[in-house]
């Protein structure tokens, strides 16, 4: 009987070493990752760049208690965004039906760190926008229909951004921005049994590693943000919708006191992943007016700065336009350049569609076909599925 347990005992073990094998792998995957990472960036070129534009990075797409959905508060949020050396984080607050959240929440500098206070709205169309900055009416006027929305509060100068692009109805609305990619989208799609085994053998060493293996490049988004862009211009851009909220704890009070407490998702962690660069004047000063009319004219790129510090990276004209210009016909042909801090693989696409391709930290282009051109750079690292860099487009009309 003994000898038949110890067998019994023998196999249940092998088959939890088995049902580990893939995660085992994984943990030493990201530790080969981590090394190749490493010495990707020892050959870190810094640019200075040629240009008259100062780069300034940050996050798009952040919630706090103060608008529900999320257990993050202010001083957390402050002190993550100054530990993660941002220059900018724009709020986007849930609206509420008894008091005006865009009011409530941050707005200025506060360490430095310029907070802007936006919020996140729907429409009776059944379209959610991120309103920049928001404003008191807003949850009153999710009853108007998307067009009258984007109507009102343009006439007001607020920025309207496209959030969740997959449930977006009014294609044709005047909105400003689109929102391609989202941390909080992208980790729905992680199949949370596979993630825990994941983590088991790799949070410890490679937590914010880890997550940016689950990123995938989101191609259904991007190709719509393209049939947009063939027509006119929007702004590209990255939403972090930070909520600081996914965790467990054992036992805990309303008073927020709880025991043996693990957050996955602080806001320092998430801030570290993807940002938001925008490009705004040497010659201005950095606030929210001279930050919101950078974004506004598409003067801004995406970067994963975990796997490598993007400043630096330039998508530009030789006569020096850049990212969100508008390039008469006239002056065709055009010759673009992209400038990268990184050795890696810059393709150049057209209304969606890969027209050429380089490897180097520096490529040059000449077009001399009508279209919305940006570029995607992707580092020498065959194991991850997401570009290092995606720009905005220089329209060519």
């Amino acid at each position: 009987m003994k000898r038949k347990l110890k067998k019994v005992l023998i196999l249940l073990f092998l088959i939890v070493l088995l049902s580990q094998t893939p995660f085992i792998y994984r943990r030493y995957e990201l530790a080969k990752l981590s090394e190749e990472i490493a010495r990707i960036n020892s050959q870190r070129k810094e640019l200075e760049a040629q240009d008259r534009y100062a780069d300034y990075k940050g996050i798009i797409h952040v919630h706090t208690n103060l608008g529900g959905h999320s257990t993050g508060h202010f001083e957390e949020l402050i002190k993550a965004a100054q530990n993660s050396e941002l220059d900018f984080v724009i709020m986007t607050e849930h609206t509420a039906e008894f008091f005006d959240t865009s009011s409530l929440t941050l707005r200025g500098k506060y360490l430095g760190v310029l907070f802007v206070n936006g919020q996140e709205v729907d429409t009776a169309s059944g379209d959610r926008f991120l309103m920049i900055p928001g404003h008191a009416d807003s949850f009153m006027d999710s009853k108007l229909e998307t067009a009258d929305f984007i109507r009102k509060y343009k006439s007001l100068g607020r920025l309207i951004f496209v959030t969740y692009p997959e449930r977006l109805k009014s294609k044709e609305a005047d909105f400003d921005g689109f929102e391609f990619f989202s941390l909080n989208t992208n980790a729905r799609r992680i199949n949370p049994g596979l993630f825990i085994f994941d983590a088991v053998w790799s949070w410890r060493s490679y937590s914010e590693l880890l997550l940016t293996k689950y990123f995938a490049r989101p191609d259904d988004s991007l190709r719509l943000y393209d049939e947009l862009t063939a027509k006119r211009k929007v702004t590209l851009f990255a939403g972090s919708d930070a909520h600081s909220n996914i965790g467990f704890f054992l036992l805990g009070d309303d008073a927020g006191n709880k025991v043996f407490y693990l957050k996955l998702d602080p806001y320092e962690r998430v801030f570290r992943l993807i940002r938001n660069h925008v490009l705004v004047e040497k010659d201005k000063v950095f606030n929210e007016e001279t930050l919101l009319e950078a974004i506004k004219r598409g003067r801004l790129f995406v970067g994963v700065d975990l796997w490598g510090d993007t400043r630096g990276f330039r998508f530009m004209t030789e006569n020096g336009q850049t990212m969100g210009d508008e390039i008469e016909e006239t002056e065709m042909p055009v010759r673009l350049k992209v400038l990268s801090p990184l050795p890696a693989k810059i393709v150049l696409l057209r209304n969606g569609e890969k027209v050429s391709e380089s490897y180097g930290t520096e490529a040059v282009f000449d077009v001399s076909e009508k279209g919305a051109y940006r570029a995607e750079l992707y580092l020498d690292l065959p194991t991850l599925r997401m570009p290092w860099i995606i720009s905005n487009p220089i329209y060519v009309r």
